[in-house]
């Protein structure tokens, strides 16, 4: 992966030159995350580069997306238990303190974490968990990939 596409992450992705993009949604995409050190961790990318919060999205769309979220996280915790027995369960955040535009974090979380982190939040982890290469997104992770978003095209096509 080049990192021009990480400089302006929903135009790529509405340019259709993201490679993380699993899936176009109703208000935004779909993306896998950079980092994998907990494998399945996605996110939901507004297709607004301008909005940079909720509050910013007519009530319609601002649905829309918490539905999109709610979405990518079924798909997501479904994708993760198949793979992973022990999978615990799944956090949704919608932060916003580091990028300047909406988006929603889906962390996978496992019974396999360290005791000391298990239950706390996922930033909490070391530093070199975000920047070791061995947690990079790469084809390693295409099978986890695949399965979520066969998972959202399986939850979307129900809606």
């Amino acid at each position: 992966m080049t990192a021009d596409w990480r400089t302006d992450r929903i135009g790529s992705a509405l340019r259709g030159e993201n490679p993380t993009v699993l899936r176009r949604l109703s208000a935004g995409f779909a993306a896998i995350g950079d980092v994998q050190f907990l494998p399945g961790y996605s996110v939901l990318l507004v297709d607004d580069s301008k909005v940079e919060r909720l509050s910013d999205l007519p009530r319609e769309k601002r649905l829309a997306f918490l539905a999109d979220m709610d979405h990518l996280g079924e798909a997501v915790e479904e994708a993760c238990r198949r793979t992973d027995a022990a999978f615990r369960r799944v956090n949704l955040e919608i932060l916003g303190n580091s990028d300047g535009f909406l988006h929603a974090h889906v962390w996978p979380r496992f019974d396999w974490e360290p005791a000391d982190l298990v239950r706390m939040p996922v930033w909490l982890y070391p530093h070199d968990k975000w920047t070791d290469e061995q947690y990079a997104l790469g084809p390693q992770h295409d099978p986890l990939r695949r399965a979520i978003r066969e998972e959202l095209d399986r939850l979307c096509s129900v809606v």
